[in-house]
């Protein structure tokens, strides 16, 4: 991503697609779960008061995970969106997260870090 527009496209598109996919999981499950998305911010609130938060952070061009678990951020590499420090994909740690987090099991996901 040569551009800080072309970043914000891609990552703004990686954010509607996992609230795609909380809708999907969320139309089958019992699970209390909101969600919400604005200015390149994906709030999800637990059940249990907690929340999940994956905003873009544009001056890295990564995308930033906050959890329980801790705080997490990804980088464009290879076409995807990688953890800086162990190379999970996000697509794969937000499963496990919300899982573990909110109860909600997303469906695979396919996340692209590139325009």
């Amino acid at each position: 991503m040569t551009t800080d527009t072309e970043f914000i496209t891609v990552a703004d598109a990686a954010l509607a697609a996992v609230g795609e996919a909380l809708d999907r999981a969320l139309a089958t499950s019992d699970v209390d779960v909101d969600w919400t998305q604005n200015d390149g911010i994906l709030e999800i609130e637990c059940e249990d008061g907690s929340k999940l938060i994956v905003n873009r952070h544009v001056p890295n061009r990564e995308i930033w995970v906050a959890a329980k678990r801790g705080g997490f951020h990804f980088g464009a590499t290879a076409g995807r969106w990688r953890d800086t420090r162990s190379g999970t994909e996000l697509s794969v740690l937000l499963r496990e997260l919300l899982q573990a987090q909110a109860g909600v099991t997303l469906p695979p996901l396919d996340l692209v870090a590139c325009g």
